[in-house]
């Protein structure tokens, strides 16, 4: 019997879905056990599902906390929280293939393909162990650039080296990673008057929140378009990229207008702090979850266009969760071409196959259904306090899937089972609910072709 059983669950372990949700739970559980230890907590006191509750948060890159990450954690504790954030940032497969290139041995098909398809667009074949390690290095390269523009701009601002030195290391990973970890209290609002280190955040969270092979195919044509290095001219940049690009940028206008039209909060008394304010807002919305302002305090319409923007999220193969940038463009085309009765649905002159019309509708519709199902589940459990209301629990349920991090409030404040749920759809929303759904429900193909039954409606 033992032996059947393991014959028949062998091929699920195999799958890349597997793979990838068996190694986010493992190095999260890591995470909770290395949190519990007691040179990794200040004064104790940090149960199991505190423990959890940030682990996951830091593997799933979203920043909500139930407990204070600067003062309830050690140095020692924050350092493992950075490195899981790290981690997270990263993905699980692509430290299972630098282990890999590192001791010299080949990672399996099921793997190589799992990373590829977080990373790239298209079968790279023997180009992949170059292009994968370029990554890497582009990667490093941004977080120890952004870590020595807040470095230099907290000496600037009399902030003892060595913890400065600290604070723009974790910082610097926490933005590019699009984490929104802090280790001061009240996040970056203490640092908002600083322009260096709000442009060097707003930077990291953007190129973060891109896509690593965005990140790279941007990186190369600058620089040949710069240098001049190419005889034929820039290698031109894929259809996916130009996609990214052009709706991250529509977003964060969009997102940036509507704060300022909207209103943030009193504390932004001249239009330079309205401005500066509504950008960091709308950049940090949807990927990072850092607040130069109090998110309790903002008008329900401004909290309703963030709630928005964390729902769609960042980018593919990025640090990012949401249902991506690249599904709400594909929804949008594909509703344009509905509208106008094409059958085919063209971006930049490029038809969407479709089988990624049909992926993107399953991943929105999941999306939605686990959101639902949260929001009422919250609504049940969290609101018998006073001060608690429907806004602040879809705020809370919306920035736990997005990864973002953002709250009104109310994290620190969740029942066992809300924060447990809470746990559960930071899991959720840093995989996708797609790659859940297809790593746990094995897929039916069936030949069977049934009449056409004709339904009305609307």
């Amino acid at each position: 019997m033992a032996r059947e059983i393991f014959r028949r669950l062998l091929p699920y372990g195999q799958m890349p879905q597997t793979l990838l949700i068996g190694g986010f739970a493992a190095v999260i559980l890591a995470g909770t056990m290395l949190l519990m230890l007691p040179w990794s907590q200040t004064r104790g006191g940090v149960g199991f599902v505190d423990a959890l509750f940030t682990s996951t948060s830091a593997v799933c890159v979203t920043g909500l906390i139930v407990v204070d990450t600067g003062t309830s954690f050690t140095q020692f504790g924050q350092v493992v929280i950075v490195t899981l954030i790290q981690i997270g940032g990263l993905g699980i497969m692509t430290f299972a293939a630098l282990a890999y290139l590192m001791l010299g041995r080949r990672m399996s098909l099921a793997s190589q393909a799992a990373l590829q398809d977080a990373f790239f667009q298209r079968d790279l074949g023997i180009e992949f162990k170059r292009k994968f390690l370029q990554i890497l290095l582009i990667t490093v390269s941004l977080e120890l650039a952004g870590m020595l523009l807040i470095f230099v701009a907290l000496l600037w601002r009399q902030t003892p080296p060595p913890e400065a030195l600290f604070s723009a290391f974790f910082h610097s990973i926490s933005a590019f990673c699009n984490a929104g970890f802090s280790i001061y209290k009240d996040s970056l609002i203490g640092l908002r008057d600083s322009p260096v280190i709000m442009t060097t955040v707003m930077s990291l969270i953007v190129l973060g929140g891109l896509g690593h092979m965005v990140v790279f195919e941007s990186w190369h044509h600058g620089k040949n378009w710069l240098w001049r290095s190419n005889p034929s001219g820039p290698h031109p940049i894929s259809t996916h990229s130009r996609i990214v690009l052009r709706t991250t940028l529509a977003l964060i206008v969009i997102g940036w207008l509507g704060l300022v039209i909207l209103g943030l909060t009193k504390g932004e008394a001249t239009w330079g702090m309205k401005l500066s304010s509504a950008l960091f807002q709308s950049i940090t919305a949807r990927t990072a979850g850092f607040n130069t302002v109090d998110i309790g305090l903002m008008p329900l319409s401004s909290l309703l266009l963030i709630t928005l923007l964390m729902f769609i999220g960042g980018s593919p193969g990025s640090c990012a969760g949401g249902v991506k940038t690249t599904a709400l463009a594909i929804s949008l085309a594909e509703f344009k071409a509905k509208l106008k009765g094409q059958e085919q649905v063209v971006m930049l002159d490029r038809r969407v196959p479709k089988p990624i019309l049909d992926r993107t509708m399953v991943l929105i519709r999941l999306s939605i259904l686990w959101n639902l199902l949260g929001v009422l589940l919250l609504l049940f459990t969290e609101t018998g306090r006073p001060g608690v209301g429907f806004h602040d629990v879809l705020f809370e349920q919306i920035s736990a899937f997005g990864t973002v991090g953002l709250s009104t409030g109310l994290t620190d404040k969740l029942t066992v089972i809300g924060r447990l749920w809470i746990t559960a759809t930071m899991f959720a929303g840093r995989l996708g609910p797609l790659t859940l759904a297809m790593g746990i429900v094995p897929a039916i193909h069936s030949h069977v072709k049934y009449p056409e039954g004709r339904i009305m409606i609307g």
